[in-house]
């Protein structure tokens, strides 16, 4: 790789030390450059020659920069990234890419005017158990799709130390936060549904935010349901699909983050690898026999989508996760509060 991506972190939480600063090391075609902590200087700890920033405006004043990770709080998003694109940077959103669709739709505009890349963080397309799913889902050996079930459930009544989580207010909530990853799977595997319904509600002790929903969506042939709660302490499988000839049932499996937060690099033996007893089950029809076996999923990797945004920054490949597939997430996020508060179904 002869040229490298001078890149910027918003922030280095959680998401800035497992999910970004990682694979910006171990990219050759990536530097992690620069980073926001206002107080801290752990990124330097691991990551000795990144330089410190004590605000995002001050970082985006660096001219090196060609890249901006916003990895702020959810309701920041447009702002920052507004700022960034104004400031000629090309920008990687983390999901959901904003609160409000319209926000998106000018931010895409925008990139569009400044001739920069606008991608959003959808770093769920890239999990073992999903390819998985995607891979049994494409062989039609399921038949057509009649019913749809995608999980993601936890048990932790004890609210995030992540405060700007459970302030409430826009953009806050297992629906935004959660949710963003399970419908743009869903609208992956399926497309965009015609119409929604919704139940949205707070189920633990102190929370004010939403922390259960439970989504349909509506299709031609196909009901897709989306399930989300944090007090599930047996979770059913995360993936169930039925077909008309064949079912395929998986658990929620993706090792990568686990391996993150102990500190592994993706460039690690055995990265994003399942284990045997994870593996998918899948019960249908092969030529007339009905067959019932388990089904190994390819390893899960987040640098798939890095090296994505490399390709298309040095060689004009196609933007991994346009942000016009996540304008498409917060419709439908939009849509079920919508739905949640009238009580009825809500066409798209």
């Amino acid at each position: 790789m002869s040229k490298v991506i001078k890149t910027g972190v918003c922030s280095y939480g959680m998401s800035g030390q497992i999910f970004h600063a990682p694979f910006l090391h171990v990219n050759p075609g990536f530097e992690f450059t620069a980073v926001v902590e206002r107080s801290k200087h752990l990124a330097q700890e691991r990551y000795p020659n990144v330089k410190v920033y004590t605000s995002a405006e001050d970082m985006l004043a660096d001219k090196d920069l060609e890249l901006v990770v916003i990895n702020t709080p959810n309701y920041t998003h447009y702002d920052y990234a507004k700022a960034a694109l104004l400031a000629g940077k090309n920008v990687i959103v983390e999901k959901p890419f904003t609160v409000h669709a319209p926000e998106g739709e000018k931010l895409v505009a925008l990139a569009a005017e400044k001739g920069l890349l606008l991608s959003v963080y959808h770093n769920r397309r890239y999990d073992s158990d999903y390819k998985v799913v995607k891979q049994v889902l494409q062989s039609g050996q399921l038949g057509d799709i009649l019913e749809a079930e995608i999980h993601y459930d936890r048990f932790k009544e004890e609210l995030s130390y992540k405060k700007h989580k459970e302030i409430g207010g826009p953009g806050t909530g297992a629906l935004y936060d959660l949710g963003s990853h399970l419908i743009d799977q869903a609208i992956i595997l399926f497309g965009m549904p015609e119409a929604i319904w919704a139940d949205i509600r707070i189920i633990r002790k102190d929370s004010i935010v939403d922390d259960y929903f439970e989504l349909l969506l509506y299709y031609p042939h196909l009901r897709a349901r989306i399930k989300c709660s944090y007090l599930i302490r047996e979770a059913l499988p995360a993936y169930q699909l039925h077909g008309r000839i064949g079912s395929f049932i998986k658990t929620k499996s993706d090792i990568q983050e686990a391996q993150l937060q102990r500190g592994l690099f993706p460039n690690s033996p055995e990265w994003g690898a399942e284990a045997p007893h994870e593996w998918g089950l899948l019960h249908t029809a092969i030529d007339g026999k009905v067959v019932k076996q388990y089904v190994p999923g390819s390893p899960g990797n987040y640098m798939d989508y890095y090296q994505g945004i490399y390709e298309a920054l040095a060689n004009q490949a196609p933007n991994p996760v346009p942000a016009q597939d996540a304008i498409k997430v917060i419709r439908i996020i939009e849509a079920a509060f919508e739905s949640n508060k009238e009580g009825k179904k809500v066409s798209l």
